[in-house]
This record gives C-alpha cells, sequence and structure tokens, in this order.
C-alpha cells in the first residue's frame, strides 16, 4: 500500500520534498475508488449506486456546510482525505502544469471533467475564453453555476454532438486517464478529435505510476496481472458514511500515451515535464496522416 497523506495539503505550497506525485494528488480529485472484495462484504457503510458523493462535497462546501473531507482509497494506496478547499483553488494554488496549459488555451474552450470550476473560472475571467465546462457529475455542475460559470451542464463527453467543435479541448487532473482503461483510449482519442476544431489543440496531463511498484534484485518491477496495463487502477468514494459503487481509472505514461495518439492521427507534443512523474501533453489533429499527404 502506497500512502498519500499530506500530499494534497502541500501541492500548493512549494514543498515539493514531501509529496510523493502531484498528479497522485489529481488523481484523487476525481475520487473513483474501489474497495477490495472482503472490504465490501464487511463495510458498514451504504453503498449508494448514482449518489453523486463527489457533487454533494463541494456542494455542501460551496453553500457553507463543509465539515469533513471526502475519504478517498485506490487498489494500490490507503484510504486518505481530499480536502474540500483544494478542490476550489486559485490559479496562483495550482500546480504547475495546471497553470501552464491554462496559459497556452486558446478559443473556445471545452473543459472536461470540470469539477468544482476553477479552471473555467480563470479561463472564462482572467483570459476572456468562451468556455463550456462539463461533467458527470449534478453537484459539480450546479456549484459551478453557483460560482458563475456561464455555461456549465451535465454531460458524458462521448455523447457530444459532434457538430460542436472547440479550439481548446481541457482535460486536467489526470485528464489522460478519464476513459479508465487502456482498451478504451482508441474510441476516448477518437471522439476528441472529432469534437477539435481544425488547428485546435487537446491539452491533457497524467503520470507514469512505475515507480509505485516494488522492485526485484534484478532492478525490475512487480506489476499485478490483475489489469491489461500497470497504469489502470480502482477507486471508491466516501462521503459522510455513504460510498459509491467502483469506477475505473487510469494513470498513462507518456510513451504509451504518444504511441497511441499518433496510430490515431495525431501529432503529440511533451509540453511540461513535473518533478514527480507527471506530464503536460498537447495533441493536434495532423490531417496529412489522414489523407496521405
Amino acid at each position: 500500500m502506497i500512502r498519500f497523506s499530506k500530499c494534497i495539503s502541500l501541492l500548493a505550497k512549494d514543498d515539493h520534498k514531501e509529496i510523493i506525485d502531484s498528479k497522485s494528488c489529481a488523481l484523487l480529485w476525481h475520487i473513483l475508488l474501489d474497495m477490495k472484495d472482503e472490504e465490501k462484504n464487511t463495510s458498514p457503510r451504504t453503498r449508494l449506486k448514482g449518489a453523486d458523493l463527489f457533487g454533494k462535497a463541494i456542494l455542501d462546501y460551496q453553500l457553507g456546510n463543509y465539515t469533513e473531507d471526502i475519504k478517498t482509497e485506490t487498489s494500490i494506496s490507503e484510504e486518505d482525505d481530499l480536502p474540500l478547499p483544494y478542490l476550489f483553488r486559485s490559479y496562483a494554488e495550482m500546480p504547475g502544469i495546471e497553470q501552464k496549459a491554462l496559459e497556452i488555451s486558446f478559443g473556445r474552450v471545452l473543459d472536461v471533467g470540470c469539477g468544482a470550476g476553477s479552471h473555467a473560472l480563470y479561463l472564462q475571467n482572467e483570459k476572456g475564453l468562451k468556455v463550456t465546462a462539463i461533467d458527470l457529475s449534478p453537484g459539480a455542475i450546479e456549484v459551478c453555476k453557483l460560482r458563475g460559470v456561464h455555461n456549465a451542464k451535465v454531460q458524458d463527453l462521448m455523447e457530444m454532438d459532434p457538430s460542436q467543435k472547440f479550439d481548446t479541448i481541457l482535460l486536467l487532473m489526470n485528464g489522460a486517464g478519464m476513459c479508465g482503461r487502456l482498451k478504451k483510449l482508441p474510441d476516448f482519442l477518437l471522439k476528441l478529435k472529432e469534437l477539435l476544431a481544425e488547428d485546435g489543440q487537446i491539452l491533457m496531463d497524467s503520470s507514469d505510476i512505475i515507480y509505485m511498484f516494488d522492485e526485484d534484485a534484478d532492478g525490475g518491477k512487480w506489476i499485478p496481472a490483475d489489469n491489461d496495463y500497470y497504469g489502470e487502477l480502482d477507486y471508491t468514494v466516501r462521503y459522510k458514511g455513504d460510498e459509491e459503487p467502483p469506477f475505473d481509472w487510469m494513470y498513462i505514461d507518456y510513451n504509451t500515451l504518444q504511441n497511441a495518439a499518433i496510430h490515431h492521427g495525431f501529432t503529440c507534443e511533451l509540453v511540461l515535464e513535473g518533478e514527480h512523474y507527471d506530464y503536460l501533453a498537447r495533441l493536434t489533429d495532423d490531417r496529412r496522416l489522414m489523407t496521405g499527404a
């Protein structure tokens, strides 16, 4: 088990020596954790399908009813707290990779998995961009609207109308892993391409979590055989005594993302690397590959 203690609270400070991985913190933001089978059978918590505990938690914070934080756990980490104030952070409190992504965003923006709307608000209010913020959480979208995001809606990315086009598609807080499993990455990338305007860009981040696995005497890594790819994780979110069903999530290393992107007609650029195995990637539609030019 790998503990993420103090990670979120330290992330906004320039004290990287104590942080395991800033994107490990980002992972917790999406709160999609899964418990072991034996824990499912013995847990006293109520498992609520479609309860939107994440949305409930940030709405509590927005409305001044903040009494406790979200509890998160992954298949490779122990339970830890996700402080709700972190989800409402300012630009100055964001990690450098997020700041860079916002800095180079332009045109009409689609903020996928917008959460409490911190990225959308910065782009809308500080850069004057037209932003569409989407999330699967009704509570998150209500919070976005209360905070002043002009265009926020409950929307599944994969079901968006392809006639809509965006100059920048933003997928932050481990956005590259939103598809959950590596086998779903091709359809995910093709959907993003469908929504991308000509000369547009996709900005996404993730981390290579290979370092989280034990090393043998020969320098190799002990990787569980449960999943097809070592970055595939299971997650659970708990809040005020309730617990949601399992949800798939994934961290993807840059080389794997780059190979998949190129295969599906993108140019993939490594924009920025963090100090803790995290990175920001920029994908653009290489139409020459598709036309044979």
